[in-house]
């Protein structure tokens, strides 16, 4: 069974010649929109005040965004 999340990672290729210490891994986030291959009639809305602040009128198609460089990122948004 696979789990599916929107953040992938990678590890970015080194050389055995290369002077700078590795990089480690690297994260990156998908959009939804790239897992819903067409729009189904039907989905659940957000309010049209809550559509504007998160961007989106459809929920499935919301992505919440951590900005990493903020203090104290990387808390649970809820």
């Amino acid at each position: 069974m696979q789990i599916f999340s929107h953040v992938k990672s990678y590890v970015p290729p080194r050389s055995p010649f290369d002077p700078c210490p590795p990089i480690g891994t690297k994260y990156y986030s998908t959009p939804p929109n790239l897992y819903l291959g067409f729009q189904p009639p039907g989905l659940p809305q957000f309010s049209p005040a809550d559509a504007l602040r998160k961007g989106t009128l459809w929920k499935v198609l919301y992505d919440y965004y951590d900005n990493p460089y903020r203090k104290g990122a990387g808390k649970t948004h809820g």
